[in-house]
């Protein structure tokens, strides 16, 4: 099975976070959500990957390292001109062989079924099917009885599923993009919608899902990769015993916590120093900052 990662986006919802460092590469619990992704559509059987990066690409490329870290074959299509969702996939066109492939959001993290999803595609005669779940207040795909989709609105209304970001594509589909534009795969499919082709939702359940698109998402998703528990250390850190740690923390790799520092409900990356008697509350501190003074609920960059 072969998949493709969206991750050509400015990551706009994300700043300042993403100034310096793209949004498939920034931590959640410690480890680049793009990894995160990877080895979840390993375990889902995909065994080639395309990347296609835009914002940053360079730390996305020098990460991948063509996937020899990840034990599987990744590629990564730049953009010199950011092609959008749908000039993105048009863009990979040679990548792809006969077979139906994936495409999927790049700032998404879950455990759906997805080798599920793909062979109930196969036996749909479905051009694509969206992976589709009850997720309020992101419930904008209408179907029908037989699981067509028959609207995709701008905004969430009852009796609607959400769509995961999952795509599950028919080769067939890049023959209604136009090549070399930017273009949105939503109003392709919109387009297609109305023409009566056979754009088909798949309704998953009893699934982990998370959209890590803005501050306070990426917040809940690294409280979500505790587990359950309070603290995520990285390695090589320097706690001093006095530190506290209120409701949870997940603190990178080198961090300094002073004498009588205090840290609530906040994300440390790596090499981030924080003085004697400082709170953090509420907030992301990002690589190699020194913090001085009391923060509630800030956003740092570095």
């Amino acid at each position: 099975m072969k998949t493709m990662i969206l991750a050509a986006g400015l990551g706009t919802r994300l700043r300042p976070l993403t100034l310096k460092r793209p949004k498939p590469l920034m931590p959640v619990g410690n480890r680049p959500i793009i990894d995160r992704l990877i080895e979840y559509l390993k375990g889902q059987g995909s065994n080639e990957i395309i990347v296609n990066a835009h914002h940053q690409k360079e730390q996305i490329i020098a990460h991948l390292g063509w996937g020899r870290p990840f034990g599987l074959s990744i590629q990564v299509r730049a953009e010199p001109e950011i092609l959008g969702t749908g000039g993105g996939i048009k863009n990979t066109e040679d990548f792809w062989d006969d077979d139906p492939f994936v495409v999927i959001n790049g700032d998404i993290l879950t455990n759906i079924d997805l080798k599920r999803a793909y062979e109930s595609h196969r036996n749909s005669g479905n051009l694509v099917t969206l992976v589709l779940h009850d997720c309020t207040p992101f419930n904008q795909v209408q179907v029908n009885k037989r699981l067509d989709i028959t609207n995709i609105a701008s905004k969430s209304s009852p009796g609607r599923f959400a769509f995961t970001g999952i795509h599950i594509i028919e080769p067939a589909l890049l023959d209604h993009i136009p090549g070399g534009l930017f273009s949105d795969i939503i109003e392709c499919y919109r387009r297609l919608i109305r023409e009566g082709m056979p754009i088909r939702g798949y309704i998953s359940e009893g699934h982990y899902w998370r959209d890590v698109g803005t501050l306070g998402s990426y917040l809940s998703a690294n409280k979500e990769a505790l587990g359950g528990g309070a603290l995520l250390l990285g390695p090589d850190c320097r706690i001093h015993g006095s530190t506290r740690i209120r409701d949870w923390a997940v603190i990178g790799e080198k961090a300094n916590l002073e004498p009588g520092a205090e840290v609530c409900r906040s994300v440390l990356w790596e090499n981030v120093r924080v003085k004697e008697g400082v709170k953090i509350v509420d907030s992301v501190v990002t690589s190699s900052k020194e913090v001085w003074k009391d923060q509630i609920g800030t956003v740092f960059h570095g």
